[in-house]
C-alpha cells in the first residue's frame, strides 16, 4: 500500500486543487465534532467521484465516502487515508404520469424534497425534514413520518470494483434503516438514484412539507447533533426507553443526551467525540440493564478509535 505521504501527490497529479492535506472533518458534519482527514478530496459530479475511487482501489488505499455528515461521529484521532466529499448535485425531472427525478448522490434530500414540492409532484415529503445527501439515504434507507427510501427507489447507479451497474430496490434488500450496502453484504458506492414521484399540486406538497417540518421542531431539539443515536427497538422508541432510564440530560463534557427528547446528543460547543462515545456507551449499559433491551446505533463510528 502506498503511504499517505505519497499517494497525496498521485492524487494532485490528477485532481489537483480538490485535494487537500489533514483537514478538520468537524465543519462537514452536522455534529460539528472530529478529527482530521489524512486527505480530503471534494468531488462535484458522479464522473469525478467515480475517476477518484478507482484510484483510490488502484492503490488500495483506505476510504471513506462523506455526504453532509448527519448520522456520523468522526473520532478525535481522525480518519486515516482518504475521505471523499460527495457534491455532486445534478438533478432531472421526468414530467408524465409517471413521474421521477433522478438525482445525483450529493444532493441534499431536503433540498430535493422542497423542489420537488415547487413543481407539484409528491412522494418526498417525509423527506423535507432529513438532513442527509441523497446517496446516505439510499445507503442506509433514510425515513421519517412513515415514509422512507425504499418506497421511493426505483433504482441506484452505484460503482463496485467491476464497474458500474443499477441496483433495483429488491437488489438493495432494504430493511429499517438498513441495506446490502450498509450491512456490507456487497462493497459498492452509490452515484446516483432515481426515485418515483406522483402528481399533485405544489400548494398541497408544500403545505404538507410545512407540517411535517413543525411536527420535527416541536419534538426534536435544536442545536449540532447527528441526528437519531439510536435504531428504534421493535414495538418501542429508544427515545422513551432512554428517558425512562433517567438519562435526560445526563451530559459528560460538552456533549449532553437531550432533554428535549432523549435519543439526540447535542454538542454544546467544543465537544470530544470520546465524550460522545462514553455517553453512548453509558446509555447502552444503563438501557441494557434496566430493561433488557440492546440499543443499536443508527449513527455510524467514523475513523480512529
Amino acid at each position: 500500500m502506498t503511504t499517505p505521504a505519497r499517494f497525496i501527490d498521485v492524487l494532485r497529479v490528477k485532481f489537483r486543487s480538490a485535494v487537500q492535506e489533514n483537514v478538520s472533518l468537524a465543519p462537514y458534519t452536522s455534529a460539528r465534532i472530529g478529527g482530521p482527514a489524512d486527505i480530503f478530496v471534494t468531488v462535484k459530479s458522479a464522473n469525478e467521484l467515480m475517476d477518484v475511487m478507482k484510484v483510490l482501489w488502484d492503490y488500495g488505499m483506505p476510504y471513506y465516502i462523506l455526504g453532509s455528515g448527519s448520522n456520523t461521529l468522526v473520532s478525535d484521532k481522525g480518519v486515516r487515508g482518504v475521505v471523499v466529499l460527495d457534491r455532486a448535485k445534478d438533478v432531472r425531472f421526468e414530467e408524465g404520469d409517471q413521474p421521477t427525478v433522478w438525482s445525483e448522490a450529493g444532493v441534499i434530500l431536503s433540498n430535493l424534497s422542497n423542489r420537488c414540492a415547487s413543481k407539484g409532484f409528491s412522494g418526498l415529503e417525509w423527506a423535507a425534514t432529513v438532513p442527509g445527501t441523497v446517496g446516505g439515504a439510499v445507503y442506509g434507507n433514510a425515513g421519517a413520518f412513515d415514509g422512507d427510501m425504499s418506497a421511493n427507489l426505483i433504482w441506484a447507479d452505484v460503482l463496485t470494483k467491476n464497474g458500474r451497474e443499477k441496483l433495483s430496490v429488491e437488489q438493495m434488500a432494504y430493511g429499517y434503516r438498513t441495506s446490502v450496502l450498509k450491512r456490507s453484504e456487497m462493497k459498492a458506492i452509490v452515484l446516483s438514484a432515481m426515485l418515483r414521484l406522483k402528481n399533485a399540486s405544489s400548494v398541497e406538497v408544500s403545505a404538507k412539507i410545512s407540517e411535517f417540518s413543525e411536527r420535527r421542531r416541536s419534538a426534536q431539539p435544536p442545536g449540532a447533533s447527528m441526528g437519531s443515536m439510536f435504531k428504534n427497538p421493535a414495538g418501542d422508541h429508544a427515545g422513551r426507553l432512554i428517558e425512562a432510564a433517567g438519562l435526560k440530560g445526563t451530559r459528560i463534557g460538552n456533549a449532553e443526551i437531550s432533554t428535549k427528547h432523549a435519543n439526540f446528543f447535542i454538542n454544546h460547543g467544543e465537544t470530544r467525540a470520546s465524550d460522545v462515545r462514553e455517553l453512548i456507551d453509558l446509555t447502552r449499559n444503563t438501557v441494557k440493564q434496566k430493561f433488557g433491551v440492546e440499543l443499536e446505533l443508527e449513527v455510524e463510528l467514523i475513523g480512529e478509535w
